[in-house]
């Protein structure tokens, strides 16, 4: 569908053009209208599906159209929480981007940053708040937030913050805000704690449901080596640095610890190699994703938290060096490439103890992940401690055809930080999320 068709005022129509897009995805086809029309939306749609465009496009109109408060007192209007720090930053950017010809004011609330900026933007007064549970529940305590205003909310990835723990926070929030308001609810999967949450938060809600259950992206490529415990790091090393010279892998471990661990490991085996996960500051966080998305370095090893709302455009492999406790988990793991109509490979190293986890994934997949055999003989043991290879260079010519691929999908990277000096940039002390 045409975006001409979805009745979009002209300043937006402009951005959505600007930005490249022409034919809405089926979750934009499906949502923008009754968002404008002021109903409830239950939605199932996965990262990468559009779905930011879908809440976002609509609830600018919708503030555009009602009568704009005096700036000097305005106070949020529409209020979107997000799971993680990183979705939080993309989804900030992209309501700058569609509403870069209107006068709707954002701000951007999320932990492990200095508080005081985001204290000043609040005073200065915006319509919409995009943030974490966590320092949003902050700011109202310190009184720094008024939600009484609110008419518009968006819970986005919520089956991710249930995961996180964030329900308790969740209701907090919603005990601030008005009754009368428009609820929006976007999950990738619709559990039963889902729908529960549904029931005592949407009024007749529009339930929109884009694609099956925990389906992976179709255009994905499934493969599994099975690998001892103990030689996982040198099987990684070996396909990353013999590999068909991919410029960039996301590498998927289930702890913290175990990201920073096998990160420092690549980088002595001679790979440039960068860790995202909960306990690194937000500067470093929005550091290794500018380098990775760059091409500065090759891989990226992150935790399911950390990696939550990523978006990497092209991102060609996906890892996981450990599989997940949750085979849903598996599904959100992947769908980190095979988008835009690219193809991509997952690839699993799966130790003897891991073999009861892959059976569950596979059957949410439906069907059996090829296993390809590995000759032990042919991967040499990693250097010793401190004995650091010659950094291994990825082909310019596979980073160039990445490069002119997103150009050619009008999705060009978009670093995690605000742009054009309209607000604050992430940096400061760890804090709450």
């Amino acid at each position: 569908m045409s975006f001409d068709s979805l009745g979009l005022r002209p300043e937006l129509m402009l951005a959505v053009q600007e930005l490249g897009y022409t034919q809405a995805t089926p979750i934009q086809a499906r949502a923008i209208g009754p968002v404008l029309e002021g109903r409830d939306l239950l939605a199932a749609a996965q990262t990468g599906t559009g779905k930011t465009a879908a809440f976002a496009l609509p609830l600018l109109q919708r503030l555009s159209d009602a009568h704009p408060q005096p700036r000097g007192s305005r106070a949020p209007r529409a209020l979107v929480l997000v799971p993680t720090r990183e979705l939080a930053a993309q989804v900030d950017q992209s309501f700058n981007d569609f509403g870069r010809h209107l006068q709707q004011r954002t701000a951007l609330i999320f932990g492990g940053v200095s508080a005081r900026p985001q204290i000043d933007t609040l005073r200065r007064g915006v319509d919409i708040v995009v943030a974490t549970p966590g320092r949003l529940l902050d700011h109202a305590n310190e009184r720094n937030i008024d939600l009484r205003d609110v008419r518009h909310l968006v819970l986005d990835e919520a089956d991710r913050m249930l995961d996180m723990g964030f329900i308790r926070d969740i209701r907090r929030v919603l005990a601030l805000l008005p009754p009368n308001r428009q609820n929006l609810l976007f999950s990738a999967t619709f559990s039963e704690e889902i729908r529960g949450l549904a029931k005592g938060l949407l009024k007749n809600p529009l339930t929109v449901e884009v694609a099956a259950r925990n389906a992976p992206a179709e255009l994905v490529e499934h493969r599994v080596h099975h690998v001892s415990q103990g030689d996982k790091r040198a099987v990684l090393s070996h396909l990353l640095r013999n590999g068909d010279s991919t410029p960039q892998t996301l590498v998927f471990t289930r702890t913290k610890h175990g990201a920073n661990r096998l990160a420092d490991q690549l980088v002595r085996d001679g790979l440039g190699c960068a860790a995202i996960h909960g306990n690194k500051s937000q500067s470093a966080r929005t550091r290794a994703l500018e380098d990775f998305k760059a091409y500065r370095v090759q891989v990226l090893v992150a935790t399911d938290i950390a990696a939550r709302g990523l978006d990497i455009t092209e991102l060609p492999q996906v890892v996981n060096y450990e599989l997940p406790h949750v085979p849903e988990d598996y599904v959100h793991r992947i769908g980190r490439t095979g988008r835009a109509g690219c193809t991509g490979q997952a690839l699993s190293l799966v130790s003897d103890d891991e073999k009861d986890r892959l059976r569950a994934i596979e059957k949410v997949l439906g069907r059996k992940i090829q296993v390809l055999p590995l000759d032990r003989n042919q991967i040499p043991r990693p250097p010793g401690e401190g004995l650091a290879r010659e950094p291994r260079h990825v082909d310019p010519r596979a980073v160039a055809q990445a490069q002119a691929r997103r150009q050619h999908h009008g999705t060009a990277t978009t670093a995690a930080r605000p742009a054009g000096g309209r607000r604050w940039q992430p940096r400061g002390a760890r804090q709450r999320a």
